[in-house]
């Protein structure tokens, strides 16, 4: 039988979500965090294999045998995996996240929204080179979902330069939702049929995923990113109301960036920019797909699942421009 968790009361939660934005907003006034980093090559090349991509590039070196070499440029979205966070373990929320920007309880279920990246032309980020990234915080806005479900949404916006400059602006929204309260089990999570998880047509290029435990960890690992979503199964379904681990966001954006290179003649080419934006978690151990299709200017790519009923939805989107 299907069982479900009950939300914190939500009596007079608007006016308590406007003073946590306010509060989290207040504590980042005019802040930044500058830091520095070397990019070096054994980031990428784990990165590049977590992917289950032996090469970097077409004409690259098998990264199972060789790093790449100083002097490569990262691809799009490579730098995830660099400036992680680096906090102490008690600093980090009961979730494992970082929280320098994260508002006050109860606002603790954190899930990645969406962004924008812009990249400036002709400057790309180089494997072997120190970049500066410079972080602030945009906005902390409260909002009521389409479940009249209370919410932070939190966008950060992170700047990366190097000797010759800007490389890339970064902007990341998290969505911030309040605790759960009187957890219960859900059913188990049905494994993946194999059948294809969204409809195509002519018209569109396809790419099927299926993430398993083994591979979100690892790229937990290469993030240094220990929110429990994405590795233990109690928290997820106890504590998160997830029906299992859930896929990185920033993993499906790689995913989706790595696609639109790979249908370009030459897969060097580093896109203006891209907007996306995560509708529907993902889960380990269910098959989904993306669907890519070009358009005069842009490129638009979906990811495809299937919903707890079965249906088809898309979970992630975003449109490449360049």
């Amino acid at each position: 039988m299907q069982q479900s968790f009950r939300r914190l009361a939500p009596t007079n939660i608007s006016a308590i979500i406007r003073r946590l934005a306010d509060d989290l907003l207040q504590r980042a006034k005019d802040a930044q965090v500058v830091r520095k980093q070397l990019l070096d090559a054994n980031q990428t090349q784990r990165l590049s294999l977590t992917l289950n991509r032996p090469r970097l590039y077409r004409d690259a070196d098998d990264l199972r045998r060789f790093a790449p070499a100083n002097g490569t440029p990262l691809p799009p979205g490579y730098h995830l995996v660099y400036f992680t966070p680096i906090a102490l373990p008690d600093e980090l929320g009961n979730d494992g996240t970082d929280i320098s920007f994260s508002p006050a309880e109860p606002f603790t279920r954190r899930m990645w929204a969406g962004g924008e990246m812009k990249w400036m032309m002709g400057n790309p980020l180089r494997i072997g080179e120190e970049a500066v990234e410079i972080t602030r915080l945009v906005s902390a806005v409260p909002k009521t979902g389409r479940t009249d479900e209370d919410m932070i949404i939190v966008r950060v916006e992170k700047s990366f330069e190097n000797a010759k400059g800007p490389a890339l602006v970064d902007k990341r929204d998290w969505v911030f939702r309040t605790k759960l309260s009187g957890p219960a089990p859900l059913p188990d999570a049905s494994e993946s049929d194999g059948q294809p998880p969204a409809p195509q047509d002519a018209s569109q290029k396809s790419r099927d995923f299926l993430q398993t435990a083994v591979s979100l960890f690892r790229f937990s690992a290469v993030t240094f990113n220990g929110h429990k979503i994405h590795y233990s199964r109690p928290w997820c379904r106890e504590v998160e109301g997830h029906r299992d681990v859930v896929v990185h966001g920033p993993l499906n954006l790689i995913n989706m960036l790595d696609f639109w290179r790979d249908v370009q003649e030459n897969d060097y080419t580093i896109p203006q920019s891209i907007q996306y934006r995560a509708t529907a978690p993902f889960y380990a151990g269910e098959a989904y797909r993306a669907l890519l299709e070009k358009g005069a200017e842009t490129t638009s790519i979906k990811l495809w699942g299937r919903s707890s009923s079965g249906d088809f939805e898309v979970g992630m989107l975003g449109d490449v421009t360049g």
